[in-house]
């Protein structure tokens, strides 16, 4: 049975490192972080190229294991779960959000909503039940029926986000999830994740390497060189340019 941390935040991290070994060289993407993110908190990770974020996000995202160091998810210490475990915590308690939507191009929008249940076995009347309700979610129920590609790229974003709310998870993991989109797209998509956050208190901790991005967060977590340099509030939204 998984040691459980005496509190209850979403995510947790002590100490955490990851180490890669290239050759006779180790490399310390992750180089001792500890970080808490409780519920209900919209989170933006920022940093350059190969400061430790992108990483970082694997590691709370289940996607790879610490080198050493303990992640608690809700409590529960992951950090060192079977490959089968962890595929089953991503299904069940994470939704992602990808830079590049990942949709599958040959199905409709409810189809793609509805994948993540189909690899949970809930039954067909109760996916399309809660597909439509996230689809209604981020704004786009009339699009159900539709391909992506009779989709804008900000609704292809929305469907995407409607797949990562489909299983309720405890936390969404967005990765440069305005990185293909336009500036009127992006502000919708950010508009999407911030009702979410507002209005029914989703857990979203969101990697974006631009500092208009992260103003619609509530607080931003810098990274360089594998550590936390920063860990404050987010600018006001009225600071960011239109």
């Amino acid at each position: 049975m998984n040691e459980l941390a005496p509190d209850r935040a979403v995510i947790d991290t002590r100490d955490l490192h990851k180490i890669y070994h290239l050759g006779s060289v180790d490399v310390a993407a992750v180089n001792g972080v500890t970080l808490r993110v409780d519920r209900g908190e919209f989170v933006a990770i920022m940093g350059h190229s190969g400061s430790g974020k992108s990483t970082f996000m694997n590691l709370i995202g289940c996607l790879d294991r610490p080198t050493s160091g303990a992640y608690y998810l809700e409590g529960e210490d992951v950090s060192h779960l079977s490959s089968d475990a962890l595929a089953d915590i991503r299904n069940r308690r994470l939704g992602f959000v990808f830079q590049g939507f990942n949709l599958l191009s040959r199905t409709t929008a409810i189809e793609n909503v509805e994948l993540p249940m189909l690899y949970a076995g809930v039954p067909d009347a109760d996916r399309r039940e809660r597909s439509l309700a996230a689809l209604k979610m981020v704004g786009l129920e009339d699009r159900a029926d539709h391909a992506p590609s009779e989709l804008s790229g900000g609704q292809q974003q929305r469907v995407a986000i409607a797949r990562a709310l489909v299983n309720n998870p405890s936390l969404i993991l967005a990765d440069e999830p305005t990185g293909n989109l336009d500036s009127r797209s992006t502000k919708d998509i950010l508009s999407v994740f911030k009702q979410l956050n507002d209005e029914r208190g989703i857990t979203i901790v969101m990697v974006t390497h631009e500092p208009d991005v992260a103003a619609w967060t509530r607080r931003t977590v810098m990274f360089r060189d594998g550590v936390v340099i920063e860990d404050r509030p987010s600018a006001e939204m009225s600071q960011v340019p239109a």
